[in-house]
């Protein structure tokens, strides 16, 4: 009777052990991670505290940094919103994948990694900003704002549903399609790849009510070049309409109401500034603008008391402030939304195998040399926040000084999967820096090429090698000047020492670099005029 018990027992232990048994820690670390790609848009490192607290607070994107690793040298390979999102999709340079700048169409013919994603069997999904096209490949779901979108009831193109239009504000609506896809959606039999993408904190800036309700009462530090002038630049700094004195809209930007600079006499800072304010302002419920107007009609009030005695330093100070509070606003409601997702994972058991980014499209001026925007090779714009989390297999709070850039992000994902990349793709996977394998990372210097000019904020076209030490920016078209930079010494980028003998053999040997990656990366003089040429025969050239 013992023997026989004793056979049972055994019998059903081991039953129950390979059929019931949970999943060890081990297990889960060897499956295909989940990779959930989160990016904003124009969300300036300067604006994450895991950078840099001078200017806010972002507990729950700093998550990600504390819990992986922040790199401190990310960067982007040509500092436009489309471009940009082409390059991460592709895994090419703007020349190579065709999308250059904002204007012309993206190439369908491209390959993206989402479309290698969903044929080795990862369910995909895209919900938020992609800023181009209306039917995005690879994805088994999505739900895209239509070009830039906004911040107030925005209206989304989906894949089931044709256009709709969702009430509310936008990035508590991406959250919320992004949480609901993770929880009704989702195929737990197989891993995903999700894209999660913000339209903030992109111009125009209108934060949530209870972030304008906060951030219009605080006041911000300035930074130390806001009244830059632009001594000892060539002239592309000098040339540029990105000063937010100058240039930034006084309706659209400021939330100055156009009967408020009718009333002062002060004119529109451009042909679509009315029509920036009232467009965002229009698609408000009533409740949504008397909210609205309890707020920024005393601002107006007391700048209409103001202003007669303001001078031009006065106003300036004065659009930095406003121009803080609104961007700032919009960014606290990202930080809230990519904590409601981080709470998801944690609480349904997905983090430990997700792979986690946080990153923006590009870098952006937050008035530092007097700007607002990006574009430039210059740090504030060129550099982007670059966040990872994926535990087991990157250490917690680390960080990392290496040249990386956005090209990478396509193999990277790729290797993380174990998938093949493409031979054509041209980024570099950034799994040994990942995993502490620093020794097999061998790049010394990245590449970056700006193309739209003549148009909207007037930076001329350039190309640059960038490295640790030393930034080279070749301006080229309708001037031919270089720009060499000591990032160590000038970290502000505010003598240009291309002329200084003292950098001669600098600038000799990174001529020599450049040119070096110049071919590596398929790019010449060649297909810099090609691209001119086909840009300026081009409408958008002509309407500037």
């Amino acid at each position: 009777m013992k023997y026989t018990n004793l056979l049972y027992l055994l019998f059903f232990g081991t039953l129950f052990s390979c059929g019931t048994k949970p999943q060890s820690n081990q297990a889960k670390v060897n499956e295909r991670p989940n990779i959930l790609f989160i990016m904003s848009d124009d969300h300036a490192y300067q604006a994450i505290s895991a950078y840099d607290k001078t200017l806010t607070t972002t507990p729950n994107i700093d998550r990600i940094a504390n819990e992986g690793i922040k790199f401190n040298n990310a960067c982007v390979t040509n500092s436009i919103c489309s471009p940009s999102r082409a390059v991460i999709l592709t895994g090419k340079h703007s020349h190579i994948n065709g999308k250059t700048d904002n204007n012309f169409p993206f190439n369908r013919d491209n390959v993206t990694f989402p479309q290698i994603f969903q044929k080795e069997g990862y369910q995909t999904a895209m919900f938020g900003k992609l800023h181009f096209g209306n039917n995005p490949k690879g994805f088994d779901q999505f739900k895209i704002l239509i070009g830039q979108g906004h911040y107030y009831n925005p209206t989304f193109i989906t894949k089931e549903e044709g256009k709709k239009t969702y009430p509310g504000y936008v990035t508590d609506i991406v959250t919320d399609m992004t949480l609901d896809w993770l929880e009704k959606e989702r195929d737990k039999e197989k891993p995903f790849m999700l894209m999660y993408l913000h339209k903030a904190p992109h111009r125009e800036w209108l934060p949530k009510a209870k972030h304008y309700q906060e951030y219009t009462k605080k006041t911000f530090k300035e930074p130390s070049t806001l009244f830059d002038d632009y001594a000892g630049r060539g002239t592309a700094a000098h040339t540029a309409e990105m000063n937010i004195l100058k240039h930034m809209n006084w309706a659209g930007d400021s939330k100055l109401y156009p009967e408020t600079m009718e009333a002062l006499g002060i004119p529109e800072g451009s042909h679509w500034d009315y029509d920036a304010f009232n467009k965002e302002r229009d698609r408000m419920t009533e409740e949504q603008k008397k909210q609205w107007d309890a707020v920024y009609q005393p601002v107006n009030e007391e700048f209409k008391k103001n202003y007669a005695s303001m001078d031009k330093k006065d106003l300036m100070k004065w659009r930095y402030q406003r121009y803080m509070q609104d961007y700032l606003g919009t960014i606290a409601s990202v930080d809230e939304n990519v904590g409601r997702v981080l709470d998801y994972l944690d609480d349904n058991d997905l983090s430990d195998n997700t792979l986690v980014v946080y990153t923006s499209d590009q870098g952006f001026y937050l008035g530092e040399h007097g700007w607002f925007d990006k574009r430039f090779a210059y740090n504030e714009s060129f550099k982007t926040p670059l966040l990872i989390r994926w535990p087991n297999k990157i250490k917690a709070g680390i960080t990392n000084e290496e040249m990386v850039q956005n090209l990478d992000f396509a193999q990277t994902f790729l290797a993380a999967a174990g998938i093949a990349a493409p031979n054509d793709m041209q980024g570099e996977s950034l799994m040994p820096l990942l995993t502490g394998n620093d020794a097999e990372w061998d790049r010394d210097a990245v590449y970056y090429h700006y193309y739209e000019y003549p148009s909207i904020h007037m930076v001329k076209r350039h190309y640059a090698i960038i490295t640790k030490e030393y930034k080279l920016i070749h301006y080229y078209y309708d001037v031919d000047e270089w720009e060499l930079f000591d990032r160590k010494k000038d970290p502000n980028e505010l003598r240009n020492v291309y002329d200084d003998p003292a950098y001669a053999a600098t600038v000799t040997q990174l001529k020599k670099d450049l040119a070096d990656l110049r071919v590596k990366y398929k790019d010449s003089s060649e297909i810099d005029q090609r691209l001119l040429n086909m840009y300026l025969e081009s409408k958008y050239a002509k309407n500037r």
